[in-house]
């Protein structure tokens, strides 16, 4: 630790965190495609406890475990059968993970899930900022608020890096996700001990502006890097002067083509305009094709015979 003038700790040098006021201390995955349960249970014990297969390993165990208990009302029962056909309730090839995949890779370090609204939860419970943690569901999104030393912190994947949550605006928060949908967990039981959990006891977090959202992020970069892409073209004309040339040669005989182009349909509209006006629409002569093929119709007409044709006698 370095302190500063007042000797306070100003720095920490510990692993790869440089500063208390960006919270490098704490453990955060971002999202990487539907794999937030995943995400939410890592960001909640502080470290890379669980990977994808680990969930899916827990999933299988109990699809398995639900076949065994449907199997026991005999397996030749359209009900079994209909079970067999679907798919399984606790994963699917998305990366999303159900409730009891979580109860299950909770139960490895002795924690359970109990939900605010539940009577057990309402009776224990006096206010949220005597909890440890929460975990949060909404759909297929799962995210983890922690205490961490004296403060809370939304740990949401979704999120480019912690946010740092007061502990007055930690029950807003939380009312607020309620009425967005989410189902809330009280996380019960003893947390692993971590790095950021110690850092932050001594050195509270200090954090100058919220974490956007990666969507956000990246859009922006996106938009960017179009503009960035635009500039490129324009200078890179301004470095290469031939190239430069080349195309304002070839801009300006497109426009001759085009000049061009307009006076013909000019001279040949004018052309037509005055013949109109001297012979009148049905003097208006015809193409060389069309005035020798109407000579031919002419030439190959029958002409009429000048006595009438005789019948035979009956």
């Amino acid at each position: 630790w370095s302190m500063d003038k007042q000797g306070f700790p100003a720095q920490c040098t510990l692993g790869v965190v440089t500063s208390f006021s960006k919270m490098e201390c704490i453990f955060h995955e971002k999202q990487e495609g539907s794999l937030c349960a995943q995400h939410c249970l890592n960001a909640l014990l502080q470290g890379e406890y669980f990977t994808a297969v680990d969930l899916a390993s827990f999933a299988q165990q109990l699809d398995e475990a639900e076949r065994e208990r449907m199997a026991e009302g005999g397996t030749t029962t359209a009900e079994y059968q209909h079970f067999l056909q679907q798919p399984s309730s606790n994963m699917d090839d998305s990366g999303f993970f159900s409730i009891q995949v979580i109860n299950r890779a909770l139960e490895v370090w002795c924690l359970e899930l109990v939900p605010v609204t539940s009577q057990e939860y309402l009776e224990t419970s006096e206010h949220p900022t005597q909890e440890q943690a929460f975990i949060c569901n909404f759909r297929e999104h799962w995210l983890s608020i922690r205490k961490l030393g004296y403060q809370w912190f939304n740990l949401n994947s979704l999120l480019i890096g912690p946010e740092l949550i007061s502990d007055t605006y930690l029950s807003l928060f939380l009312a607020q996700l309620q009425q967005e949908g989410y189902s809330i967990y009280s996380v019960r039981g003893t947390l692993p001990e971590c790095e950021a959990d110690g850092i932050l006891r001594i050195t509270p977090a200090i954090q100058l502006e919220r974490p956007k959202l990666i969507s956000e992020v990246t859009k922006q970069k996106e938009k960017e890097e179009g503009r960035s892409s635009d500039v490129e073209g324009r200078s890179s004309q301004e470095e290469d002067p031939d190239l430069a040339e080349a195309l304002r040669i070839s801009r300006q005989e497109n426009e001759l083509d085009d000049r061009s182009l307009q006076e013909a349909l000019r001279l040949s509209m004018q052309g037509y305009l005055e013949n109109v006006s001297e012979h009148g629409q049905d003097h208006i002569p015809l193409s060389p094709s069309a005035s020798n093929s109407g000579q031919q119709q002419q030439q190959q007409q029958p002409q009429p015979p000048n006595q009438p044709t005789q019948l035979p006698p009956s």
